[in-house]
Order: C-alpha cells, then structure tokens, then sequence
C-alpha cells in the first residue's frame, strides 16, 4: 500500500512515523513550547533526525474544552512558520492539521503535503472538496462531538462497531468527490472515556476490514496517565508501550 504525497509515493509497508509540531499558546502538554520561528524550527529538526516523515502542524488546540478555531488565525499562524520549514526541511512532508477549508487550501498552496482532520469533513463542507482538488493524502479522524464538549459524557453501544459505520460512511463521502489517499485516525481521547480508548486498542484490527491505512496518535493522552495514575510529563514510557501495542 501507498500513499501519494506531491508526486512520491510512499511505501506503507513499513511503519511512517509523524511527528507534532503545536505552534499555538494553549495546546495540549507542549501549548506555548514552540510558538517563535527559532523554536518551531529546532523542534522539527530534532523530530526530522529522530526519523518523522511527516510532521503535523498544529494551529489550533484541540485538547477538551476548546472552542472551535478561527481560520483567519490559523493562516496567520501557518504561513511564515510553514515557508520557514518548508525551506529548512526540503525531504521532509508537512501535514496542517485543520478542520478549515481556506486553511487547507492556503496551507497547500504554500507546499504542505497532508490534510489531518479531526472532524472527518464534517464541520466545513468545503473541506473534502479541497483536499481532492489539490490530490493529497487526508487523515480521516472520529470525534464524538466537538472538542468543547467532548469529553462530558462519551457514550456508545458498541465503540469499534460505531466508529467503524461512521468511517465506512465518510470515506464513501471522500471517495465520491476524489479524495484518492485516505488515512483513518480511530480518534484516540476524542469524545472516548479511558474504557473506550482502550477497547479501540485493543481491536485495532477490526479496522482492516476499511481497506486503508490507520493513524494512531496516542502520545501522553489522559488514557495512559490516568491508569498510571500520573501526569502528561511523566507519560513517554507509557506512550512507547501502546505505540508499540499498535505496531503490533
């Protein structure tokens, strides 16, 4: 299986590792780290040099609690941050992480290679539409409503088997209007208690039954450092284990 990004196809044979970039004040564990040029800059050489084909910009918080982002300020974000990396980083693929259609398309326009939507083209009708016209890879994320509300009360019958009719709906969306790569992310800690992420985990496999790549971002969620009783700082180890749970 391959994935076409800017003319290079990528092999999915084998694991790709992505790497996330937050540049804003609030996001979750490392809000504020790399809000300057200089920062957001040795931040990606040491995830380039560690190995991450693609590093995942973030203009936006996400983590539960948040309001939905405004785009204007999300292109403002990108745009010098994107051009400066995109010139340091010339082998290295860039994915914007946005549920906007304008971000996505100035985003593209300016060089990146990867479209990572949390909402599944569910809250900008614009969205699917472009990334199929500009002909790159789009992350398909599951969310149970908004991440404002997200984690007040999760609930499903059946988590895998709902998010799984959820996928098989969205891609029929994506295909239809000729998104060609499609990546689904299960939504690790988006709108699922600690009991459903773990059962999304747990049966990973159900998901090959969708004929496409999965993402799995799991790195310091509350899902590991809430079992260990711990905090996001302290939860790298934990985050190794279910990486590589997943791998598996």
């Amino acid at each position: 299986m391959t994935i076409n990004c800017r003319g290079t196809l990528l092999s999915l044979d084998t694991p790709l590792l992505m790497g996330i970039l937050n540049i804003t004040p609030d996001s979750f564990f490392d809000g504020g780290k790399y809000t300057s040029i200089d920062l957001a800059l040795a931040q990606a050489e040491k995830m380039s040099s560690e190995g991450a084909t693609f590093i995942d910009i973030g203009p936006s918080s996400s983590k539960p609690g948040s309001a939905i982002s405004d785009p204007e300020v999300e292109i403002k974000l990108i745009q010098t941050v994107l051009q400066q990396l995109l010139h340091s980083f010339p082998n290295t693929y860039f994915s914007i992480d946005t549920y906007h259609s304008k971000v996505a398309e100035r985003a593209l326009d300016l060089g990146a290679s990867m479209i990572n939507d949390i909402s599944g083209g569910q809250w900008d009708k614009n969205l699917l539409a472009t990334v199929a016209r500009y002909d790159v890879p789009y992350v398909m994320m599951h969310i149970q409503g908004q991440p404002k509300t997200m984690q007040l009360s999760p609930n499903y019958s059946d988590v895998v088997t709902e998010i799984a009719a959820y996928f098989a709906q969205q891609i029929e969306k994506a295909e239809a209007v000729g998104i060609h790569d499609l990546i689904l992310d299960p939504g690790f800690g988006f709108g699922k208690t600690v009991a459903h992420n773990f059962e999304l985990l747990q049966q990973l496999d159900y998901f090959k039954t969708l004929k496409h790549p999965l993402l799995v971002g799991l790195s310091r969620k509350s899902m590991i450092y809430k079992t260990l009783e711990s905090t996001p700082e302290d939860a790298l180890n934990g985050t190794t284990a279910l990486h590589a749970w997943a791998l598996e």
